[in-house]
């Protein structure tokens, strides 16, 4: 379609409610060999922009990579450094010990998704490089114009039945990548956020308890509607809070 032919075609039809999509949009790191079709990047890249920023400056920039020759080249690169991290990451954390050699507990089947997910790398669908043009010297909270626009990408794939994942990885092959996509100095690389249609599913994700995180008049208070809705489920990750002071 021509740019004025997109310009007059709505976005495709959002089939996930708001507080549905927020409760139920998983780290996806497993996906269906088949493109992202350019309507649903459209979509997904529009509600990116859409986006808070600082001041309203609008600093952040896409790069959107699927099956170009450049675009192979980067996941290739990224795909590389992802596999050395994890590697080191498995090692040190201790991944193949304890709860991690039983099968299928929580701790296996989160290292047997990170190991699939960087040996595939390089076929994953779609790469989004999500930027940052600085316009004052780099600083703490220079990530609060560009990390909004990464999630909507993620709720927005996940509405349109699609899904992703944001990690670091770029981080290890920063001047290559600079290099190979032409990405100024006064650029920061904020992310590297692969999409494609879900292998498994999304569904509601597993959290510590409200109560745990939500304080009220002061540290430690706990407001008396801070109460799960019924059928949340929990996660034994993360430490565990005193009981809440009412």
């Amino acid at each position: 379609m021509t740019p004025e032919e997109l310009a007059a075609t709505p976005l495709p039809a959002d089939t996930v409610g708001l507080l549905e999509g927020l409760g139920t949009t998983r780290a996806i790191r497993r996906y269906l060999d088949e493109p992202v079709p350019e309507d649903v990047l459209r979509a997904i890249l529009f509600a990116a922009t859409r986006a808070p920023t600082g001041s309203n400056r609008q600093q952040f920039r896409f790069i959107t990579l699927t099956d170009g020759p450049k675009a192979q080249a980067a996941k290739a690169l990224i795909g590389g450094a992802a596999r050395q991290v994890w590697q080191r990451k498995h090692d040190n954390d201790g991944y193949q010990t304890g709860s991690g050699a039983v099968e299928n507990s929580p701790k296996a089947r989160m290292a047997a998704s990170m190991q699939d997910y960087v040996d595939q790398f390089e076929r994953v669908p779609a790469l989004i490089l999500p930027c940052l043009i600085r316009y004052r010297p780099p600083s703490s909270h220079e990530g609060s114009s560009v990390y909004p626009a990464c999630q909507n990408i993620l709720l927005a794939a996940r509405a349109l039945g699609y899904g992703g994942v944001l990690t670091g990885f770029q981080g290890f092959v920063e001047p290559q990548l600079r290099e190979l996509l032409d990405i100024p100095e006064d650029v920061f690389i904020a992310a590297t956020i692969t999409l494609g249609k879900p292998a498994g599913h999304h569904g509601p994700v597993r959290r510590r308890p409200i109560q745990e995180l939500v304080f009220g008049e002061g540290w430690g208070t706990v407001p008396v509607w801070a109460v799960d809705p019924p059928g949340t489920r929990h996660t034994s990750a993360g430490p565990k809070n005193p009981k809440p002071n009412y």
